[in-house]
């Protein structure tokens, strides 16, 4: 006799049920740290490993880049295995890989370490929005569970900077790696026994064509910025992006002709579900570009110690906190459309006036700003991903989440790509005439190499000053942007 797989029902008690949603928001919590602690080590492991410019932005980047690419792949694996089963062992390999990085020799293997760790995350991420909701069938309790969970990812971002800090003034740079360990034991001793198994009764065949192009598309399109931003354009920028908008348009074209598609872009034609997605991108775009040169501003420029810098940065953790008490008067008031676009409009301005007081002799002008910062963009991911799941049948509720999750990946990894290349294009074109090369490569190197009393190093932290200001004017245009397409795109329920 044959038996079919049924998805796990709501039996837990209460409690356990929330249980279970702390071990999900932790493993969720782990990984937006983690792609947010090293930032306020990048002065130190640039003193020990020396990395050049463009290991820098890999070693930033590369970790939310293989979550981008393998985020949709991994949960089509979670689904045909068992979400719990991936999750647990997507857990261990994250808590390895975290060794492997702490003690990297040199650079390149610091990003190999990062690409490792991208690689486990992967197989975490996708399985915690659907075990959400395998645990919560109650539609106001899933939607309390989901703005927690939001929290947990958007709180996760800005404490890596403060949990940074706090081991880098007491330990080496690889400390911010090898923390995850006991983390990790913690989690899968907890997962094991908390945790429901859930699964696809029916996931259809796995397309491995499917999945290696969606890595093709992504990967070469960011490397071609990379490039072109410390070598110039060239052949190699070329050929990277066309091969990776060639192997974007057959993704797609596979995806609409597949029995069993990696993702349902049908989706997109439901205007909410498009701009929820859109919103969802380019508030984790704004602050993840934002954040992983804001702490080296804060060091290098304003002479913070790593401690300092990440308490610095607390402001926009605490915002994004007290968002979780907030949404559901701020959806009551204004509806889910006008909300979104409100908390953009509002990180927007945050960071428009973060501009403004990167100059500012005052720290707390500073502090200020980033108040409406972590308030908006905190606002916004936790109403997008209500949104998208909101805004299309229960039946494809998985590959809606999967979709939210990949956008919100990639748009971590873009910001850091995008973003933190024009620091660097107005960094080196603000440097005065005949500045050597240390100097031109990055302003972490400059501080090495010069006196930090000579003119010539104050000159560089002025030119990292005006970079950082075109970015942050740079990050709020496309924020508004978003605002309004938030606005026309996702509906309110109000009149």
């Amino acid at each position: 006799m044959t038996t079919t797989r049924a998805p796990i029902r709501q039996t837990l008690s209460p409690r356990r049920r929330w249980a279970a949603l702390g071990v999900l928001v932790g493993a969720v919590l782990l990984l937006a740290i983690d792609g947010t602690v090293l930032y306020l080590a990048v002065p130190s492991l640039t003193r020990e490993l020396a990395p050049t410019a463009t290991e820098i932005l890999w070693i930033g980047d590369i970790y939310s880049l293989a979550l981008a690419g393998l985020l949709v792949t991994a949960g089509n694996l979670a689904d045909r295995f068992g979400r719990k089963k991936v999750l647990l062992l997507g857990t261990a390999a994250f808590g390895i890989a975290s060794v492997l990085a702490a003690f990297s020799p040199t650079a390149g293997v610091l990003v190999l370490a990062r690409l490792l760790l991208g690689v486990a995350g992967a197989t975490i991420m996708p399985s915690t929005l659907s075990l959400i909701r395998t645990l919560f069938t109650d539609p106001r309790e899933r939607t309390r569970a989901i703005a927690i969970w939001s929290a947990g990812s958007g709180g996760g971002i800005a404490l890596g900077p403060l949990v940074g800090g706090t081991l880098l003034e007491h330990y080496w740079w690889g400390s911010v790696f090898l923390i995850n360990v006991p983390v990790v034991v913690v989690f899968l001793i907890a997962g094991a026994f908390l945790l429901p198994e859930s699964r696809d009764p029916n996931p259809g065949r796995f397309d491995l064509l499917s999945a290696a192009l969606s890595m093709v598309a992504i990967v070469p399109l960011v490397y071609a910025v990379k490039h072109a931003v410390s070598e110039g354009l060239d052949v190699r920028v070329a050929v990277a992006a066309v091969l990776g908008v060639a192997a974007g348009v057959l993704f797609l074209r596979r995806q609409r002709r597949a029995a069993d598609p990696l993702i349902d872009v049908g989706l997109f034609r439901n205007g909410a579900f498009s701009g929820a997605v859109l919103a969802n991108f380019i508030s984790v775009f704004a602050l993840m570009g934002l954040l992983f040169f804001f702490s080296q501003y804060l060091q290098l420029v304003r002479g913070f110690s790593p401690l300092r810098a990440g308490l610095a940065e607390m402001p926009a953790t605490l915002a994004s906190i007290v968002v979780v008490a907030a949404v559901g008067v701020l959806v009551r008031r204004l509806g889910q459309g006008r909300a979104v676009a409100a908390g953009l409009g509002v990180a927007a301005l945050g960071l428009a006036l973060v501009a403004v007081a990167e100059q500012a002799p005052q720290y707390w002008w500073l502090g200020l700003t980033l108040v409406p910062v972590g308030l908006g963009v905190g606002l916004a991911l936790t109403l997008t991903v209500d949104s998208v799941l909101s805004a299309v049948p229960r039946d494809k509720a998985g590959s809606a989440s999967a979709i939210s999750e990949t956008a919100y990946e990639l748009g971590a990894a873009l910001g850091i790509a995008l973003l933190g290349s024009l620091v660097t294009v107005v960094y080196r074109a603000f440097l005065p005439a005949g500045a050597p090369g240390e100097v031109r490569e990055s302003l972490a190197s400059a501080v090495s190499a010069l006196d930090p009393a000579s003119d010539l190093a104050q000159a560089a932290r002025d030119a990292f000053t005006g970079a950082m200001q075109v970015t942050s004017l740079a990050a709020a245009a496309v924020t508004a942007v978003a605002a309004l397409i938030a606005w026309r795109t996702i509906p309110s329920g109000k009149d």
